[in-house]
């Protein structure tokens, strides 16, 4: 079976060929998407991530190959990302690039030439009466499944995580046991291929700055001013410069350009218990055909380990409503609801939260 390997330089897509080498797949093919830049100052973390990846190509006796999606990723990822935070909404740039850049171009003009697609990505997958389902890692700290839920049926057919039943500190263990050149090398932050650009740098550098007023909802009592809406998302804690605290975001007036907090560990205004979606998206396909709800569900709203059960009811056409058993902090509109089966396994798909 003839396999294209995405690889990072980081551990996890490394331990990837590993493990793919060790169980008898040695028709492999490595690739590294190269997007670059909107800054005339370099990509060193990519020329690093290049040079590490050239390294394990060499350790394995593999075919490696750069290939670029520079224009793809700005004329869509970033696209999407900067009018969705103009608008006063909260993305998900990661979800976007996995299905239109990693399992959509990428497949599109190369992975298509191999049986299968190979990524470092904390997921599984799981065969239900005959269905591929989208399904949740071992290490629930480490699970991407979140950022996955946005693939489509014919992705996840062609797609492999053979890392996806490891806990994390097992990779890293099996890593430095083969010498890996990146056995101890950090794993990365930051959003998708923006690398180690600020966020906050990189919306200032395309938005710019648009100075308003940050309210205490409760009163109406100025508090301090923000530099632009943009810069804060419902929810939000950190980066609000206000003493006093904890301050949480829990409104913004996109039109008046106005931030709304509130103050208090357990203030009831950062919590709600009811998340409309809109735009619901089933990976591999709608598992309660013919049933409006409500059906029991998990699902979580960030990237966190947490699940919540609930209620899941059917409005119409991609419209669906979740009925939280429990509180739910920062309900931000624009963010991506991912929506699990009762036991936490199967990843169903996700929809975009328009309210609460």
């Amino acid at each position: 079976m003839s396999i294209a390997v995405l690889i990072s330089g980081g551990v996890d897509s490394a331990v990837t060929v590993h493990r793919l080498m060790e169980q008898g797949h040695t028709d492999l093919h490595l690739f590294y998407i190269r997007i670059g830049l909107d800054i005339d100052e370099g990509d060193c973390a990519a020329d690093e991530d290049i040079e590490m990846c050239t390294l394990i190509a060499r350790k394995y006796g593999l075919p490696f190959e750069v290939v670029s999606l520079h224009q793809e990723y700005w004329d869509h990822v970033m696209e999407y990302a900067l009018r969705t935070v103009k608008a006063g909404l909260t993305p998900n740039p990661d979800m976007m690039c996995n299905r239109i850049i990693k399992f959509g171009y990428f497949e599109e003009r190369w992975g298509h030439e191999f049986d299968m697609t190979a990524t470092g990505h904390y997921a599984t997958t799981a065969v239900v009466d005959g269905v591929k389902y989208l399904a949740t890692a071992v290490d629930p700290v480490k699970d991407q499944t979140d950022f996955l839920a946005q693939i489509t049926r014919e992705q996840l057919a062609h797609l492999m995580f053979p890392i996806g039943d490891l806990p994390k500190e097992e990779v890293r263990r099996i890593a430095a046991a083969v010498h890996m050149p990146n056995a101890y090398r950090r794993d990365s932050q930051g959003i998708c291929f923006l690398g180690q650009i600020n966020y906050n740098d990189f919306i200032r550098r395309h938005l710019g700055t648009r100075p308003g007023s940050i309210i205490e909802i409760e009163t109406g009592r100025k508090l301090g001013e923000h530099q632009g809406y943009w810069f804060h998302t419902i929810g939000q804690r950190r980066g609000l410069g206000l003493s006093g605290g904890p301050w949480y975001v829990v409104k913004k007036n996109v039109p008046q350009n106005v931030v709304y907090v509130s103050r208090g560990y357990d203030t009831e205004r950062q919590y709600g218990r009811t998340l409309r979606l809109d735009e619901m998206h089933f990976i591999s396909g709608n598992p309660w055909p013919g049933n409006d709800g409500p059906v029991d569900i998990l699902f979580k709203n960030r990237h966190t380990p947490l699940m919540l059960p609930a209620r899941f009811i059917h409005v119409q056409d991609r419209e669906w409503v979740i009925e939280s058993s429990a509180d739910v902090q920062g309900i931000a509109p624009g963010q991506f609801a991912v929506v699990y089966d009762a036991t936490g396994h199967l990843c169903y798909g996700s929809g975009v939260i328009v309210g609460g």
